[in-house]
């Protein structure tokens, strides 16, 4: 494989993972990573609040997954691994902060006395709860359908929207109504497909076994310089070549395998390579893809996307909510969709100062992130007061804004996906890889990852130019 040339477009998370993993398999080959912004790293970012660096994008990660620990060993970062202080949250419910009821999967309940518990749902909620693994049971489910309308058929609308919608909100920054079953819970899904029956006894199955047991250890993790220093760390280890603030335009086949358009049109720069990854968002690959792999172009367009704001603050002498944060249902009437108790939460030190980060924008409220920045700072700092209690003058705020940050899982994902890979998989050292596919955690962009440079690998030492 000496002088073979392989390009990553796209230097997130993925991107660098999918460099990484061709460069172990192919220690001679040539690994270029092209990223169009002027730094690496995609949604794992760190910014600066009151001197202090904290994470702007992704915050933590999965620890019950292997990929996301995996890599961090990998590039040598095993000892700053840190497990969250707090895990109980809580959700704004009619009105009020409740605890988030323990026992439930993406909010789905199943433990009737947690949920009420919890405070969060009324009397008629919990009877429909009680009541569901004894009403007459699902068939096996053989189309994909939204979570929204499962549950509210089988639980209630209060279940979906004081539960669910904030759960997923937190997540996908997406509406229940709209998410698919089978992409965002695809556990859950494969068990009601096979058997049917009761959503509460199958969410119940779910959580019982496996990454959902909560004997499994910690959910998340972090690292002490933050999530934001894990791309720098996988670069200083991965041995590949990385180039900054350089716009792939088009990839076109050659009779000896890519040619990449680069650059501004007026100073364009060609780049051949052997094999390309492509690592964008689901817009940007649909626009590279358009003539060396069409079908799969066509797809990727359907796929939307959520744009976001992450206001981070500093405070001097507040008190805070017990927990790592709140979570707030779009039905409760704030721009605010979730709370993270940053200094509450993880093992920082801060000097004696509060850091917390509020996150704003679902699915179709862009709205909210066309105020400028002071003006979304003092949005925030409104709802923050009704919240959770906080109306002091903070010392340092920050915001980042997340233009087409979340891809959308709507209905038939997992099919359109398996369409997109099909189409790709029929150009010879072509492969994608990201959080429009299987998941948008790190973890799950992680595994994307390595399937993608697994293919491109296997192609290419298969001669498959």
């Amino acid at each position: 494989m000496a002088g073979r040339r392989i390009v990553v477009i796209g230097g997130g998370i993925s991107g660098l993972s999918a460099a990484l993993r061709v460069r172990a398999r192919l220690p001679d080959a040539d690994v270029t990573v092209l990223e169009g912004s002027a730094e690496i790293g995609g949604k794992l970012r760190l910014g600066t609040v009151a001197g202090f660096a904290v994470d702007v994008g992704a915050e933590a990660m999965l620890a019950r997954r292997p990929e996301g620990l995996g890599l961090v060993r990998d590039v040598g970062l095993e000892a700053d691994l840190i497990a969250p202080l707090a895990t109980s949250a809580q959700v704004r419910a009619g009105g009020a902060a409740h605890p988030l009821p323990t026992r439930t999967m993406m909010g789905i309940p199943t433990d009737v006395d947690a949920a009420r518990a919890s405070g969060a749902l009324s009397e008629q909620a919990l009877d429909r709860i009680a009541a569901e693994p004894g009403a007459d049971p699902l068939p096996p489910l053989e189309d994909d359908v939204a979570v929204g309308t499962l549950v509210r058929s089988r639980l209630g609308d209060e279940v979906a929207d004081r539960l669910v919608e904030p759960l997923l909100g937190g997540v996908y920054a997406g509406r229940a109504d709209d998410l698919s079953l089978r992409a965002t819970m695809p556990a859950l899904a494969a068990r009601l497909g096979r058997d049917g029956g009761s959503l509460v006894g199958a969410a119940q199955a779910v959580t019982d076994t496996g990454a959902h047991n909560p004997a499994a250890g910690p959910v998340f993790a972090s690292l002490a310089g933050g999530l934001g220093s894990l791309p720098a760390a996988l670069v200083a280890a991965g041995g590949f070549a990385v180039r900054t603030s350089i716009t792939v335009r088009s990839v076109r086949r050659t009779p000896s395998g890519f040619a990449l358009d680069c650059g501004p049109v007026p100073e364009p720069e060609l780049i051949e390579a052997d094999a390309v990854i492509v690592a964008t968002p689901a817009a940007k690959t649909a626009l590279l893809l358009r003539d060396v792999a069409p079908a799969a172009s066509a797809q990727l367009r359907a796929v939307d996307s959520a744009s976001m704001a992450i206001t981070t603050f500093a405070f001097r002498d507040v008190r805070l909510p017990e927990g790592s944060g709140l979570l707030v249902g779009a039905t409760e009437g704030f721009g605010v969709k979730a709370v993270t108790l940053s200094s509450q939460k993880w093992p920082l030190v801060t000097d004696g100062l509060t850091l917390l980060r509020a996150s704003v924008g679902r699915a179709g409220e862009n709205h909210l992130l066309q105020r400028d920045d002071d003006d979304l700072i003092a949005l925030v700092r409104h709802e923050l007061q009704a919240l959770i209690g906080v109306d002091a003058e903070p010392v340092d705020a920050l915001v980042t804004r997340w233009g087409g940050g979340l891809p959308q899982y709507g209905l038939g994902h997992v099919e359109r996906v398996a369409r997109v890979r099909a189409a790709v998989a029929a150009v010879p050292g072509l492969a994608v890889c990201g959080a429009a596919y299987d998941g948008v955690g790190i973890p799950a962009c992680i595994a994307s990852a390595h399937m993608a440079a697994d293919q491109v690998v296997a192609s290419l030492q298969a001669g498959g130019q």
